[in-house]
């Protein structure tokens, strides 16, 4: 298999283990439900694997592209939602009034980093 690939399908398959993650856990809060539940170490280690293999994909990508520092701003604003998401988890598990318009920001941090990669505007 072609590094390039491995890499993109890894960088993939970090980004929907982090969104299953933080959608599941925001959609639980949502509904109600309280910070300690029977699948919450499973989440986190689901969201924590998701995020390392996102930025694995990510710098492999990088590297296989021959993108070096200084980076372009479009990788600069990818890590930053990657950050941002990183820190949603812990932001649910503490503040449940802030589920509903983190469901939204979610989808909307998701797709502007789509958005990012494919068109690279920066």
């Amino acid at each position: 298999m072609d590094p390039y690939l491995l890499y993109k399908n890894l960088h993939r398959i970090g980004v929907f283990m982090v969104l299953v993650a933080l959608g599941g856990v925001t959609l639980h809060r949502i509904t109600g439900g309280t910070a300690e539940y029977p699948w919450r170490k499973f989440v986190a280690i689901t969201h924590g694997v998701g995020l390392v293999l996102v930025l694995l994909g990510g710098f492999g990508m990088l590297a296989r592209l021959g993108i070096h520092w200084p980076w372009p701003g479009w990788i600069m604003g990818k890590l930053l939602i990657w950050l941002v998401l990183g820190a949603l988890l812990a932001v649910l598990a503490r503040k449940p009034t802030l589920a509903k318009p983190l469901w939204w920001a979610i989808i909307v941090l998701a797709a502007l980093a789509a958005y990012l990669a494919a068109n690279k505007p920066f």
